[in-house]
């Protein structure tokens, strides 16, 4: 059942160093060159810290072929440097800052890590010396960054100080503004749209206003003849009965003749 459980242990391990892509041990204690449980089982290991914690050589340090950053500022390192490229042949980033290295020659096995672009050695010897830089640079044509400037003074982006491996998150980055763009796009689209709805309802507003300005007018002349008509009917009821008091007038007249004739007979 012991032997059980260790298996089990030792699979989950396992399974768990081969997740882990960063991995930050500042301030641990070595023990002859050594850091406890730092192994070469961290195979997709690509950023490792090892600030402070005593190292006085590189020597012991695990085979991991896929590390690209490696901090071991602040520790007691003075040489040894040639199994760097043989234990991390892809390494593009190296900070020696705060160590014992006092010459040129020392950083020379870092020739061999060809794909080395930003080296810092604050705060060691060696940039104490005449020329350094240049110095520097001529010995190692393939760094891009010294001390985090480059051969022109120009400091280095926050991007060329990330660990290319970080380029994956940086393409996700990129991915998502791209998918923000294509919805702020959408949106403005779908804005324009709605403005050209917002156009349209008011000159449909305006158009029924102009049919119902046209009706009323319509409405109004209609109403006008009708008026009209009904003045010209009042007028010939007032004729009418004008005739007729003229007819009840003349009507005594004509008795009165019809007598006078019947007279003379």
């Amino acid at each position: 059942m012991h032997k059980t459980v260790e298996t089990l242990g030792g699979i989950i391990f396992l399974l768990y160093v081969f997740q882990v892509r960063e991995l930050v041990l500042d301030n641990c204690r070595s023990s002859e060159g050594k850091i406890e449980g730092l192994t070469a089982e961290f195979v997709n290991l690509e950023f490792l810290s090892l600030i402070n914690v005593g190292l006085i050589s590189v020597s012991n340090l695990p085979k991991l072929g896929k590390l690209k950053k490696l901090e071991l500022s602040d520790n007691r390192i003075s040489g040894g440097l040639d199994v760097l490229a043989e234990k991390l042949p892809n390494l593009t980033h190296l900070n020696l800052s705060g160590n014992k290295l006092k010459d040129i020659s020392t950083l020379e096995p870092l020739k061999k890590l060809d794909n080395l672009k930003s080296l810092d050695l604050f705060n060691c010897e060696v940039t104490n010396l005449n020329d350094y830089r240049e110095s520097v640079f001529k010995l190692l044509p393939q760094l891009t960054y010294l001390d985090g400037y480059d051969m022109e003074d120009r400091e280095a982006s926050d991007s060329d100080g990330e660990v290319d491996g970080d380029g994956v998150d940086d393409d996700e980055d990129e991915e998502g503004e791209e998918e923000e763009d294509e919805d702020g796009e959408e949106e403005d689209f779908d804005e324009e749209e709605d403005d050209e709805e917002d156009e349209e309802e008011v000159e449909g507003e305006e158009d029924d206003d102009e049919v119902s300005g046209e009706d009323e007018e319509e409405d109004f002349g209609q109403d006008g003849e009708v008026d009209e008509e009904d003045d010209d009917d009042d007028d010939d009821d007032d004729e009418a009965e004008a005739g007729k008091g003229e007819k009840r007038k003349r009507d005594p007249e004509d008795d009165d003749d019809d007598d006078d004739d019947e007279d003379d007979d």
